[in-house]
Formats: C-alpha cells, sequence, structure tokens
C-alpha cells in the first residue's frame, strides 16, 4: 500500500468483511487470516450510530441505556426477533448477584471458575457488580433483597468455597419479564431505535487496523444488505447457542441437549466473531439441570423439568429400561446436568440421555402435568402471557392436546410402550420390555414394602403402583436456560484475539461469552453478567474517539 496514502483514503477506496474470513479456522482455535477480496465501502450507509448494540436481551439492554447514559446522542440496536426483544432475560427470575465484600468475592470467583477467570477479570466484574443496585435505581428497576443477602437459601451456588460469604443476590421484582418492559419504558423515553427481523450480521473490519467499523445486516425477508456504520464500538449481545443444535453437538460435554427460554438464541454471534479472528472460551459449559422435551418433535422447548407435574406415581428409568436415580430428588436447576455425563460401552452412548418419565392412567388423570405461561412455579417459563410467537405455550388441562400431538407415548402394556421408545431412538433399540416391565414391577414392590432399597425416595413420595394401563411416557434430557460459550472478552468487555489482544472497537456483553467458566457458581450470575459487562462495554466504547473523525 502506498505509504503516501492516508488511512481515511484506504478506507474510502475498500475494506473486507467478516464474511471473507476463514471462520472454521477460529472456531477451531486457529488464529484466521483475512481472505483476498474486498467488499466495496457503501457509498451511503442505511444507519448511523454511535454505539452499536447487536442483540435486544438483558445484556444490550443494559450496554444501549449505559451508551446513552455516558452522553452519546446515536445508540442504535439490532434485533433478531420480529417485535419486542428481551430475550432470556424475559423468561428468567431476575435474581441478580449483587457482591457484599470486594476482596472475599474476588477471591470466590477465582475458585469457582478454578482459575479460568482470571483476578483482573474477576476484580472488574465484581466492582461493576457491586453497582447493581445503584444502576437498578437509577432507572426505576424495582428490587428486593433479604436480610441474608441469599437466594433460595445461598448466596452463590457452592456456599463450602473460599470467599462465599462475600457473595450476596437481590431479586427483581415481578421477575425478569416486568425487569425487562421497565427498562424497555426508559429505552423509550430516551429514544433509543431497536431495528426488529434483522439476521445474518456480518461484521466489516478495516483489513489494516482489524478496527470493527460497524456491520451488515438483513432485515425481514429483504435480500439487500443493509450497511450500520458504527462510529465508536459495536457490542455483540447475542446470548448463547441453545437453539443450534448443530453448535450444541459439536461444543457440550453430554448431548444432545435441549433448553428453553428465547427461540432467537441460535450462535449468531459466534459466527460474527469467529469470521474476524476472536478467540473463543467456555463452549463446553452451560446452565441447566433436566428437562422436558416432546416425544416425537424436534424443537426445543419453553420450560424445564420441574414445570413436568405427574400427581401419580412415577420413575425415570434410562435408555435400557432400568431406575438410575432417585426421582424425587430433583435436579440442580445450573449444574444438575452433570448426572447425564455416564457414558454406556455397550451401546456406545449416554445411558441417561434422554431418561424417560414412566406413569400410568392414574397418572395421565390426576392433573395438567405441564405448566401454562402464566403458572410461575415452572421453571424456565416465568412469562405469564408470552406471546406464542416468541415461545409462549398453553399446556391443556386434561393432557390430551399434548398426548394428540405426541410429545406424550402411549401403549396399553409396558412391552409395548418400550417398543414406542425404542422408535425414537434412530441409533439402536436399546430399551428391552421385559427390563422395563420387570423395573416397573420391582418398584411397585418396594412401594407394597413402604422402602425404597434402590435410591431411597422417601417413602411418603413413592406414589401409588404403576399399574392401571395404558401407560405412558415422555424423555427427559440434560438441558436448560443458557449457554456460555462465546467470545473471550478482557476487563473492559473488549473481544480479544488468540493472541489476547483486543479487537479495536469490537465489545461483548451477556451470556455471550459469560465469564462463568468451570460450572456455574454465581447466584444470579446470568442477570449479573447482563448488567456488568452491558455497563462495562458502554463505558469503554463510548470514551473512544469516532473512526472517521
Amino acid at each position: 500500500m502506498d505509504n503516501q496514502l492516508s488511512r481515511r483514503d484506504f478506507l474510502k477506496s475498500g475494506l473486507v468483511t467478516g464474511s471473507t474470513v476463514a471462520a472454521g479456522a477460529a472456531v477451531l482455535g486457529c488464529t484466521s487470516a483475512v481472505a483476498e477480496g474486498a467488499a466495496e465501502i457503501p457509498e451511503v450507509w442505511d444507519y448511523e450510530t454511535d454505539v452499536l448494540v447487536i442483540g435486544y436481551g438483558g445484556a444490550g439492554m443494559w450496554c444501549a441505556l449505559t451508551a446513552k447514559d455516558e452522553g452519546q446522542s446515536d445508540v442504535l440496536i439490532l434485533e433478531k426477533a420480529p417485535f419486542r426483544g428481551g430475550g432470556n432475560s424475559s423468561y428468567n427470575m431476575g435474581a441478580f448477584c449483587w457482591p457484599q465484600d470486594r476482596e472475599l468475592a474476588i477471591q470466590y470467583i477465582v475458585n469457582a471458575t478454578h482459575g479460568q477467570t482470571s483476578e483482573a477479570l474477576a476484580t472488574a466484574w465484581v466492582d461493576e457488580a457491586m453497582r447493581n443496585t445503584e444502576y437498578c435505581d437509577k432507572w426505576g428497576y424495582a428490587w428486593n433483597v433479604n436480610d441474608n443477602f441469599t437466594y433460595m437459601g445461598k448466596t452463590c451456588e457452592y456456599d463450602n468455597l473460599p470467599g462465599a460469604e462475600g457473595m450476596g443476590v437481590a431479586n427483581s421484582e415481578g421477575l425478569g419479564m416486568q425487569a425487562f418492559e421497565t427498562l424497555n419504558a426508559v429505552r423509550e423515553e430516551l429514544g433509543i431505535e431497536v431495528v426488529f427481523d434483522c439476521h445474518d450480521e456480518e461484521l466489516i473490519q478495516d483489513p489494516v487496523t482489524k478496527e470493527i467499523l460497524g456491520c451488515y445486516t438483513y432485515i425481514g425477508a429483504d435480500e439487500t444488505k443493509k450497511a450500520v456504520k458504527a462510529r465508536k464500538g459495536t457490542v455483540i449481545c447475542t446470548g448463547g447457542f441453545e437453539m443450534n443444535d448443530e453448535m450444541k453437538n459439536m461444543y457440550l460435554k453430554c448431548k444432545p441437549a435441549k433448553f428453553y427460554g428465547w427461540k432467537y438464541n441460535t450462535g449468531d454471534g459466534i459466527k460474527m466473531v469467529a469470521r474476524v479472528g476472536a478467540q473463543l472460551w467456555h463452549m463446553d459449559l452451560y446452565s441447566g439441570g433436566a428437562v422436558f422435551a416432546p416425544a416425537k418433535q424436534t424443537p426445543d422447548f419453553p420450560w424445564g423439568i420441574s414445570g413436568m407435574n405427574c400427581k401419580g406415581s412415577y420413575i425415570h428409568v434410562n435408555k435400557q429400561g432400568k431406575r438410575w436415580h432417585n426421582e424425587n430428588a430433583g435436579s440442580n436447576p445450573h449444574n444438575g446436568w452433570h448426572a447425564y455425563l455416564p457414558f454406556n460401552e455397550t451401546i456406545c452412548d449416554y445411558d441417561h440421555i434422554p431418561s424417560w418419565t414412566i406413569f400410568d392412567q392414574t397418572g395421565f388423570d390426576a392433573g395438567r402435568m405441564g405448566p401454562q405461561s402464566g403458572d410461575r412455579s415452572a421453571r424456565g417459563n416465568y412469562a405469564p402471557g408470552f406471546p406464542a410467537e416468541l415461545g409462549g405455550y398453553e399446556w391443556s388441562d386434561d393432557n390430551m392436546a399434548e398426548l394428540e400431538k405426541g410429545w406424550i407415548l402411549k401403549a396399553d402394556t409396558l412391552e409395548e410402550l418400550a417398543q414406542e421408545i425404542n422408535a425414537q431412538d434412530q441409533w439402536g433399540d436399546w430399551m428391552e420390555g421385559e427390563t422395563l416391565k420387570a423395573t416397573v414391577e420391582n418398584y411397585n414392590s418396594m412401594i407394597a414394602a413402604g422402602e425404597d432399597t434402590e435410591f431411597g425416595r422417601p417413602a411418603d413420595r413413592m406414589g401409588t403402583p404403576i399399574e392401571n394401563p395404558p401407560y405412558y411416557a415422555f424423555p427427559v434430557y440434560p438441558g436448560g436456560c443458557a449457554t456460555y460459550g462465546g467470545a473471550k472478552r478482557n476487563e473492559n468487555a473488549q473481544v480479544v484475539d488468540w493472541d489476547e489482544n483486543p479487537i479495536p472497537r469490537l465489545y461483548s456483553a451477556g451470556s455471550f461469552g459469560n465469564i462463568l467458566g468451570h460450572a456455574y457458581g454465581i447466584t444470579g450470575g446470568n442477570v449479573a453478567e447482563n448488567m456488568v459487562f452491558g455497563r462495562i462495554a458502554a463505558r469503554h466504547a463510548s470514551a473512544l474517539a469516532p473512526w472517521d473523525a
């Protein structure tokens, strides 16, 4: 390049987009190189803004409000959903971490992540998280906290680890649904624009400085690229890849895994940043336990297994028709998926994925098994009246609609039920009818004896014998609400490359590259991650001089 050409002259001549970068190498962990070829810089940008936010869930919300608060005249949000936005932040219970002791909280996070989160990053996180309620008050976000700073009896997931006593939790009043609506009203008052129905974004990158200058996007069914200019910075807030089966099967430890929540979380941000050389981290970690997923249907579902209520007797069996745990013990909603990791060499598969809930006509007739969208006892669906287009669903009172959909399997005998279950597994017929029958008969005998000698299920919670045909089954998978893999970020929320260097003007926030590694260890960590790095990213980007100055 002629040394006498100015940087602005070069930019006018052309630039590369993220689509020209070898994404596959980046995803596999290799530093990507810019491929030959350049896309012309648009003569006219369709949109221009100071700070561009891609994704309008909780992280995008906190980022946009903070950028406006930092004095940015133009803040623009691109959202994949056709209307509203909200992400998983609208489905959750709204609990957020609020540390009470700085040094102890830093120690805890480093311990809980087994050092995968550096002390510098943990420090930045804690310092900002301690301001969470300050910012809630600033924006009229209603919250409350009890005297012990606990949520569901804990200050954090692992209260036996060093530093745990420094953690604390606050609760959003009205759960995530109301919290989002409150902040959305503030967004409207501040005049922050949201463009809905945006998809297939490509980051626009200066081939020399590696700065991110904005992005291309498509809106609705329009096949014309829209160029969006971000004068100061672009923040990726696209959440996880819960609804992308290919990514889940590639990265998660046990598979298949099923998720509830925002159906637009398909890993779009991962593709965007991989194409511009970003480093990925925490790709194998997610928050979840046991999840109901309908039989004979592939899409994921908007609630977890604790929302399924078999009021009669029931058991869980593995792929071979054998009980494997105390069903009444429940599943840790954040780390319970670890129980599904055992791999059976005989069948070359994860023996508990899926497990099957087995019950009889007494259980089927006992009442509505699935929650309605207004039923807040349903884990993962804390969104009363959530629109069906965005994932809401009303379960029938008598379970018949779901039976007719094929979500619940039915057979006259246990042997026939085993055949129905086998028909759902494309890799083998592992469940013998005689085995399932023997498992049920053994469980019935323990009910009669008043003791579960296999797994210690309390006698008063074993229910009635499973002996009233016909028989029913539905599958249970590991899964939950959020994956945490995405772009690795530093303490300024800057996305870094494989050499740990920040990619200029590119940021991330929320569950797209959550700081949690090793295990979900921060009670209220998801919402706090939105708050913390949404604000940090907005402040850092807002302080930059425009690249086109």
